[in-house]
């Protein structure tokens, strides 16, 4: 399993009107999304940065979302500043000691 986290400043508006992106719409594409297991999203709303942390099945299904559509967008936002992606392998052992979300889960989109 690999682990995506996505980090970046937000742009300079009111929480509000930031809040009311976040809509259901906007989530749904990532349940179609290859190798997807999970989401979490990110807000910190104290230094406008936001992102998410992204649990895929394999490193071929990572490497098509970070060279996919989604990111594509949000390179190409103009709103969007300090994009950070970094991709990191789970240590699988380690982690299943500490309680991580891992074992068997279904793809997003099942």
């Amino acid at each position: 399993m690999v682990i995506v986290q996505i980090n970046c400043r937000r742009p300079d508006m009111p929480k509000a009107e930031w809040e009311a992106r976040y809509t259901p719409e906007r989530a749904t594409p990532f349940l179609s999304v290859p190798g997807l297991r999970w989401k979490i999203w990110l807000d910190g709303s104290d230094e406008r940065r936001a992102g998410g942390i992204y649990l895929f099945s394999d490193r071929a299904a990572t490497e098509g979302y970070a060279n996919g559509p989604i990111v594509a967008r949000m390179k190409a936002n103009p709103d969007i500043g300090e994009l950070d992606i970094r991709v990191f392998d789970v240590r699988q052992n380690m982690s299943e000691i500490t309680l991580a979300p891992l074992l068997p889960l279904p793809l997003a989109a099942e």
